[in-house]
């Protein structure tokens, strides 16, 4: 505790470089090695070199601290180094353009259950299935046969389906294909903001006084979205349901005046 409220002091005390790679190191929680990673990838500014020795100053505490949390926040160092090299002193702000992206859906708690629980949920105790749940992110190995259920409501309507006596694998197969047509359509509205909102801020220079605005563009664009995409599906289903049903109706019809006929010719 005593080393880190020295190195606080040597942050708080003078602007100037003052900190050794070690002592940055110790400051961040970084270790030296990912230190350097990040200077040669030009994530970092160049230490201030004084006796052969490089010093390191508040804005590079700054900086490190500013990538841990776009990492926290799920960036790839690929993206971050695009970000921060580019355009530095935006990357806080694209920070809070992913939180509004990713904040109003993080209100589902995981559920973590056991190996058994899921067998006597699901009625089933197949290895290739929970493999496949895995594979889907339904579920994450804790290890110890413990799994976190990241959407217990998706795991439960799995269950749902289940207990009506459809096969797990086909229940599985369904939410494999509903994650491709949901990629698809999240790209859709992707594509929608950064063609319609995020494309032209970025042609009129980035204005500090518009990022505000857009984030709030991207904050509400995302329930809107699930509204659209709840209500084109509703309708689109029912329409499905009509159509599938239509046909059986029919196809049992033509099997009912078939019967029908051929009955005639026997009687005949």
């Amino acid at each position: 505790m005593a080393k880190r409220g020295k190195a606080d002091a040597a942050v708080a005390e003078a602007p100037e470089a003052t900190l050794t790679v070690e002592q940055l190191a110790y400051e961040t929680g970084m270790s030296v090695r990912n230190i350097r990673n990040h200077q040669s990838r030009g994530l970092l500014p160049p230490p201030e070199v004084r006796a052969r020795i490089g010093y390191y100053g508040p804005e590079h505490v700054a900086r490190l601290r500013l990538i841990q949390e776009m990492q926290a926040e799920g960036f790839k160092l690929s993206a971050i180094s695009r970000l921060i090299g580019e355009h530095g002193s935006d990357a806080d702000r694209f920070v809070g353009l992913r939180q509004a992206v990713t904040a109003p859906f993080a209100t589902e708690a995981p559920e973590v259950l056991t190996r058994e629980e899921l067998i006597e949920r699901f009625k089933v105790e197949d290895d290739r299935l929970l493999a496949k749940a895995q594979k889907l992110g339904l579920l994450i190995d804790l290890g110890d046969e413990n799994y976190e259920a990241p959407s217990p409501a998706l795991l439960r309507a799995a269950e749902d389906v289940t207990g009506m006596g459809i096969d797990l694998g086909a229940a599985l197969g369904t939410i494999e294909k509903l994650n491709r047509n949901s990629q698809a359509a999240a790209r859709t509205f992707v594509n929608l903001f950064v063609e319609e909102l995020w494309k032209p801020f970025d042609e009129a220079g980035r204005p500090d006084d518009g990022w505000e605005e857009l984030i709030g563009a991207i904050g509400r664009l995302r329930p809107l979205a699930v509204d659209a995409l709840n209500a084109t599906f509703r309708l689109t289903l029912t329409a499905e349901v009509e159509k599938a049903f239509g046909e059986v109706l029919e196809r049992g019809q033509r099997r009912e005046r078939g019967q029908r006929r051929e009955r005639g010719h026997k009687k005949k």
